[in-house]
């Protein structure tokens, strides 16, 4: 990637503390008669700096502040120490946020999309790639017409997993995925697709609103786990701000089995898709928290004295 030096130092205001180059990641800053400044070659453009200089003598320009401006609310702007955020609130609304495959025949207004989106895109990532991409399905009839794309793909799926002789041959060759596929997933996708096509139920997007779907560009360090971050934003924010949404797997698969699908969304074939988010306003209310499984939990400790 490339990391050009987008950092400037206001000399009058820089108060030679010393704090921005204790916390940058690239060694990009250093002291210099007294006075931070711009020495290195190679920046991650993350704002570090700027966020821990007391004297605001920082700026980044790579960074672009209206990410930071929202329509449909107003962040209060500071920032929130460590320790400084109810920690049973942030629990709580993450044990609330569900999947939602109930919705409302309810348009999601654009606003309300990109502000989800700028929320999303405060997901940590990796060297601070920020390599995700958002393409946004801001109507049911976007997602009707990818789900008339999307169904025929599975059809002709479900027709190869029905041979047992195709199954064999795969799991001999060491790929056992359309055998699994077949006992998993084929007897419901088969009865989604009849509903579909016969006006029933939408079991592929469950009759969501709108969908945005997160892809990451070339050049990220962990681009597949810094799409999933920014998911786990979005999720969490469209459940704070009355949305409900379901993470569709089966879209993400097409997808990847059909670079056709992608190119009719306009998302370049250079991007990678990793998830789809289906949204809209829920037509259900749960009484309290599901719960989770027990989570497998262990340590790995050296033996003797520390």
């Amino acid at each position: 990637m490339k990391r050009r030096v987008t950092t400037v130092i206001d000399r009058e205001r820089c108060i030679g503390c010393g704090d921005c180059i204790r916390v940058c990641p690239s060694g990009t800053l250093s002291l210099v008669d007294g006075k931070a400044a711009v020495t290195g070659e190679r920046s991650l453009g993350c704002g570090q700096c700027a966020a821990v200089c007391p004297a605001g003598a920082v700026s980044v320009g790579a960074i672009d502040p209206a990410m930071l401006e929202f329509a449909t609310f107003r962040p209060c702007g500071d920032w929130i120490p460590w320790g400084g955020f109810d920690a049973a609130k942030l629990a709580q609304l993450m044990a609330s946020r569900r999947s939602c495959r109930n919705f409302q025949d309810r348009p999601v207004g654009r606003a309300i999309l990109e502000d989800l989106v700028k929320v999303a895109a405060l997901a940590p990532s990796g060297t601070n790639s920020q390599v995700w991409t958002f393409t946004i399905l801001p109507t049911r009839r976007e997602l009707v017409a990818l789900g008339e794309r999307i169904l025929p793909l599975f059809d002709r799926l479900n027709r190869l997993s029905r041979s047992a002789v195709l199954r064999n041959v795969a799991k001999g060759l060491g790929r056992p995925e359309l055998d699994g596929y077949y006992r998993e997933y084929a007897r419901s996708v088969e009865e989604a697709i009849d509903a579909w096509r016969k006006g029933g139920r939408d079991r592929l997007f469950h009759g969501a609103a709108a969908a945005i779907v997160i892809c990451s560009r070339p050049g990220g360090s962990c681009p597949a786990e810094d799409a999933l971050l920014a998911a786990q934003n979005l999720l969490l924010a469209s459940h704070a701000m009355g949305l409900g949404t379901c993470l569709v797997g089966f879209a993400v698969a097409a997808m990847r089995r059909d670079s056709s699908l992608q190119k009719f969304l306009g998302i370049p074939e250079r991007e990678k898709v990793h998830a789809v988010v289906a949204l809209g306003y829920p037509a259900v209310e749960y009484r309290r928290p599901a719960g989770r499984k027990k989570a497998v939990m262990r340590y790995f400790e050296l033996e003797g004295p520390a």
